[in-house]
């Protein structure tokens, strides 16, 4: 029973997530990404507090593949929104020449 509550709160939070992210600006997409990208740190912190305390051989390994896919998230996020940024300002310098 518990699992079928865990799972329907996913489904209920992923559609409110879906939904949310759907009808955000495109203007405001940039900074809240670089947020997030930002709060995702605080889970590569938590990864890294949950390995350093962990007991067992297998807590460990799931710590750090933890920790690597938060570091995936992080630079990728980091990247993809440097390379929007880089966007914006292109098109700022193309009226400037005009």
């Amino acid at each position: 029973m518990k699992e079928l509550i865990y799972v329907v709160i996913f489904v209920a939070a992923t559609l409110i997530g879906y939904k949310i992210i759907n009808n955000v600006p495109s203007l405001l997409h940039t900074p809240l990404m670089s947020g997030m990208n930002a709060l995702s740190g605080i889970t590569i912190l938590g990864a890294l507090t949950a390995t350093a305390l962990a007991v067992g051989t297998g807590n460990k390994i799931l710590g750090v593949i933890a920790i690597f896919l938060a570091m995936i998230n992080v630079a990728g996020g980091f990247g993809v929104t440097g390379r929007m940024l880089r966007m914006f300002n292109k098109k700022h310098k193309e009226d400037d020449k005009q």
